[in-house]
């Protein structure tokens, strides 16, 4: 048995694992590169491994940086099975679709560019539309969680509810080989607990080895009911002022996490009940739809709700928000919205004009709840940037910014080591996901056992 690492080593985006065994090739997840202009060539960079070899893919789950590069994987010759949980293949079809939607449309402003500068030759879209549809010719059987799937003789995956956003799994791969079974657990991204929407991470009892998340090892998360507080408080006071209140958001899962609170905020009395709400993401509201249909993935307690017809994604005053026009009216509104707009690193869709409008004006507050990679818009102004650009032109920040991670869909470092203790049996850990600061962190608490940071490339014989 091998493995290898071909992405989210050492950095945080761009999830890609093969195992190698039984004469089986298995990509575990195959993740989009985010953040940085100079991410785009590692998009387009040759995976480290031939596609037309992976006979499969085992995604962990549907967001874009563990699902995104699956099309260009089958552009390029992958003829194998994706297998998913039946959550995670309907929020990928969401995300796949929108991703190379907004490639075709970067494409064409590229090429305009080009033209202008006397270029005939434009660099094309890592994927088309078309190719996102397509390659979901390759999705196949659909796994439930628990319940182990035959990938050969001897060789079988199970997926164990990983409790960061719908469908979400860790990965179990046990190999019989040579009169001897290994297994091998990825986590994928652990959830965090506590949330009112999902499930706690459930792995499971024993593993001989683990690749695991560390995008938090090195710090805690304030405990949610605080979170919560402060969010109220953010929204009240910048309300009273006569400002708007941005929330840059992931459409999976933070968005509908965030559309629930704001629903008990008006149902408990702690937000104004007349304030108006955006959701201002057609892919936020389509993953709304799918949260709807798959509650039976969701918290026993919002799953009651969705069985005696109380729909806890649904505040008063909410407008769904999905043609561009009006999106754009939204930002003739001066005070009393409340925005909650993609993308939440702020690296495209319609949150950078909501940013445009009212970063600048005193009386609005920007309310991160979510994680930012280093060189989005999102760090810059986390890390307390005086302007940020936006459209070609320099904005400066004067508004109220709130950074809240007791939000995050990704387990604290004590989380992550507890997850990682219930596991039994385990020779190696190797950690993924995370920035090196993060992972060195982690790592210095999971003493007395071998520990692996791999690097790009990094082959390793089980």
């Amino acid at each position: 048995m091998k493995l290898s690492f071909h992405g989210a080593d050492r950095a945080v985006t761009g999830s890609c694992h093969l195992v190698e065994c039984l004469n089986r090739r298995i990509l575990i997840d195959c993740g989009l590169f985010q953040g940085s202009r100079d991410l785009v060539e590692e998009n387009v960079a040759a995976f480290g491994v031939d596609a037309a070899t992976i006979d499969y893919v085992l995604l962990t789950h549907a967001h874009l940086d563990h699902c995104g590069r699956i099309p260009l994987l089958a552009k390029r010759g992958f003829r194998g099975e994706v297998i998913t949980t039946a959550a995670s293949r309907e929020l990928a079809r969401l995300v796949l679709v929108d991703a190379a939607h907004l490639q075709e449309e970067d494409a064409q402003r590229r090429a305009r560019q080009w033209r202008r500068r006397g270029k005939e030759e434009a660099p094309s879209p890592l994927y088309t539309v078309v190719d996102a549809l397509d390659c979901f010719d390759r999705f196949g059987r659909t796994a439930e969680y628990g319940q182990p799937l035959q990938l050969a003789e001897g060789l079988r995956a199970t997926f164990f509810d990983a409790g960061h956003i719908l469908g979400s799994a860790s990965i179990l791969i046990e190999a019989a080989e040579h009169g001897r079974t290994r297994s091998v657990l990825f986590s994928g991204d652990l959830g965090n607990a506590g949330r009112p929407l999902l499930r706690l991470p459930s792995p499971p009892a024993r593993a001989d080895i683990v690749v695991m998340e560390s995008t938090y090892g090195d710090r805690c998360h304030r405990s949610l009911k605080d979170s919560i507080e402060e969010l109220y408080g953010a929204i009240s006071g910048t309300l009273a002022r006569g400002g708007n209140v941005i929330i840059p958001t992931f459409a999976l899962e933070r968005a509908q996490e965030i559309l629930y609170v704001l629903h008990q905020g008006i149902e408990r009395s702690r937000l104004p009940p007349a304030m108006q709400i955006f959701l201002d993401s057609p892919m936020a509201i389509s993953a709304t739809e799918i949260f709807r249909r798959h509650f039976e993935c969701l918290s026993p307690e919002a799953a009651c709700m969705f069985r005696e017809g109380r729909d806890p994604l649904q505040p008063a005053n909410l407008h769904l928000v999905r043609e561009s026009a009006d999106s754009v009216a939204i930002n003739r509104i001066i005070g009393g919205a409340v925005i909650v707009a993609g993308s939440g690193m702020c690296t495209g869709s319609r949150i950078r004009h909501h940013l445009r409008h009212n970063i600048w004006r005193k009386e609005s507050a920007i309310v991160f709840v979510g994680y930012a990679a280093s060189g989005t818009i999102a760090r810059q102004i986390i890390d307390g940037a005086t302007s940020v650009r936006l459209f070609g032109e320099d904005i400066a920040v004067r508004s109220a910014i709130y950074t809240i991670n007791g939000f995050s869909a990704h387990a604290d470092q004590q989380e992550l080591l507890a997850w990682r203790r219930a596991i039994e049996g385990c020779e190696a850990t190797f950690l993924v996901h995370g920035e090196e600061p993060a992972m060195q962190a982690l790592a210095a608490h999971l003493e007395g056992q071998r520990v692996e940071l791999p690097r790009l490339g990094d082959v390793f014989d089980l």
